[in-house]
Parts: C-alpha cells; structure tokens; sequence
C-alpha cells in the first residue's frame, strides 16, 4: 500500500552505476523479462509467461501495494532498465530481469538501500511475502541482510527483519 503522508522519491541513487526510478506506466521493455519461463518460475512458481496485459496487470497491482521502481544500471552514458523492485513494509518482490546483471550484487544493493529506506521512514520491521523454497538465490539474499523465516507459507516461508 502507498505510504500514507509520504511522497515516492523520482529517483533514489544507489551507486555511481545503480538507481532505482519510480515507476511512470511505461514498461514495454520488461516484457521480454516475464516471458522468461525461468524467471517467471522463481516470480511466480509458474513457468506459464506473461503478456503485455498481464505484466500491465502485475504493474498496477505492484504500485498500488507500495513504491514501485525499475533498478536502472549506467550503461553507455545512459541509465538502462535492468529489473524492477517494490518498496512496502510487508513485502518487497525484486526481480532482476536482465539475466547478464544477475549474481552481480546488484540485488543486494537494491536491498539494502531499501532498508534504509524503511529506517528513514521509522519502520519497526520489514517483511517478505513469501519466498519459494527452491528460490535459493533470494533466500540467500535476504537471509545475508538480516531477514530471518518468519512463517511457513503454501510454497516456502514468510521473512521479517526487524529494525528496531
């Protein structure tokens, strides 16, 4: 859900390559990502791919439940969108959608920006939905950044970090 009283950054800078930018309706380009059966599969549980209505769908829902962004990389003197992420309290779905920036860090920058985000805005803790079991890459993720299992959900576990 949208942050009551608090205005989304446009643009929230990570590093002198990465920055996160709020989500303006305009996501052609991520098409290609959902059309991934494997990353549809560790988004999802499904290996059934999206198409352009679904992925409108999956982007309205995403930015009425909190802030949403696309995690932009500095590529060739221009900023290049290469995954998205949403910001709420009690979840924060990431994708890294172009398959060359994965298992480069870049997920767990986004992360941590993101927690100092809710740390900013005097959150007591940060939850994750859920995370399928077989996702071994973003239990690691969120696991090296504090979160710890909360619940056991249908297809993996809920996780939460405090931060106070």
């Amino acid at each position: 859900m949208p942050i009551l009283g608090v205005q989304q950054p446009e643009i929230i800078h990570i590093n002198r390559q990465l920055r996160l930018r709020k989500y303006d309706g305009v996501f052609d380009f991520a098409l290609e990502w959902y059309q991934d059966t494997q990353t549809v599969y560790l988004v999802d549980g499904v290996q059934k791919t999206y198409d352009e209505q679904l992925l409108a769908d999956m982007y309205e829902y995403l930015n009425d439940k909190g802030e949403l962004y696309f995690i932009e990389s500095f590529i060739d003197g221009m900023y290049k969108p290469i995954g998205d992420v949403t910001f709420s309290q009690t979840d924060m779905p990431i994708v890294i959608g172009d398959k060359n920036f994965r298992s480069k860090g870049i997920g767990k920058k986004v992360i941590s920006t993101l927690i100092d985000r809710g740390k900013k805005l005097d959150y007591a803790y940060l939850c994750i939905r859920e995370i399928f079991d077989y996702n071994t890459a973003s239990i690691k993720l969120f696991e090296e950044l504090g979160f710890t299992p909360l619940d056991k959900t249908a297809n993996g576990h809920s996780y939460i970090l405090q931060l106070k």
